[in-house]
C-alpha cells in the first residue's frame, strides 16, 4: 500500500516532539496492512470530514486519511481531537 502525504500533514508532524514522531512512523508502517486496521482503530468520519477517515496513534493522537483508490492513502492531518474541527 501507498502512504502519500499533504503538506499540511507534514507540517503538523514536523511539530512534533522526536519520540511521538517516531510513534506516528511506526503506526503509519501498521496502517498499510489492512489486517492491522482494526489494531489501529480505522473508522469513518461523519459530518463536514464524511469523506475521511481517522485511526488512533495513541490515546491522544490521531491521524485523518482518505482512500485515493484500493492501493493508496493519503494523510491529511494529525494530532489531537481537535483535528476534527
Amino acid at each position: 500500500m501507498k502512504i502519500s502525504y499533504k503538506v499540511t500533514f507534514i507540517k503538523q508532524y514536523n511539530r512534533l516532539d522526536k519520540g511521538l514522531q517516531e510513534e506516528v512512523l511506526e503506526k503509519i508502517e501498521l496502517l498499510k496492512d489492512k489486517n492491522n486496521h482494526t489494531l489501529l482503530k480505522v473508522h469513518k468520519l461523519h459530518g463536514r470530514l464524511k469523506e475521511n477517515y481517522s485511526f488512533y496513534v495513541n490515546y491522544k493522537i490521531r491521524i485523518v486519511f482518505v482512500w485515493e483508490d484500493s492501493k493508496e492513502i493519503i494523510l491529511l492531518a494529525i494530532g489531537d481531537h481537535d483535528i476534527y474541527k
